[in-house]
C-alpha cells in the first residue's frame, strides 16, 4: 500500500495537507469528499460521471496528469470560471504519479 500526499485549497482558500490511498481506486473529487473539503451537495453532484464540472479543480503544480477525456473536455466547455489549469476532480485516478499534487477548488456555479 502507497499513500500520496496532496495539498487541496478549499474554496475558502485554506490549504488542506490530505493523504490519500492509491489501492482503493479513488479519484480526487471522493478524497474531497472523505476529508469534507467542500460543503456537502456542492461537490461530485454527479457521482463522478464528468457530467456536472461541480468538483472542477486548478491544478498548481506541474504534475504530468492523464490526457482530458473527450467527456472531460466538454463539460469544462460549458463550465464557468474555467481556466487554463482546469480540471474535473473525479477525472483524477489517485495514484503514485500524483504525489505532492496541489489543487484549488473552483468557485460553487
Amino acid at each position: 500500500m502507497q499513500d500520496v500526499n496532496l495539498k487541496i485549497t478549499d474554496r475558502n482558500g485554506v490549504t488542506h495537507d490530505v493523504i490519500a490511498p492509491t489501492d482503493m481506486a479513488m479519484n480526487l473529487m471522493e478524497v474531497v469528499r472523505s476529508y469534507e473539503l467542500a460543503e456537502e451537495g456542492t461537490i461530485g453532484i454527479c457521482g463522478g460521471m464528468a457530467m456536472c464540472a461541480s468538483c472542477q479543480c486548478y491544478v498548481k503544480s506541474d504534475h504530468e496528469l492523464p490526457e482530458m477525456s473527450d467527456d472531460e473536455d466538454a463539460m469544462l466547455a460549458e463550465a464557468f470560471n474555467v481556466e487554463d489549469n482546469s480540471r474535473l476532480g473525479c477525472q483524477i485516478q489517485i495514484t503514485p504519479e500524483i504525489n505532492g499534487l496541489e489543487v484549488e477548488l473552483a468557485p460553487e456555479s
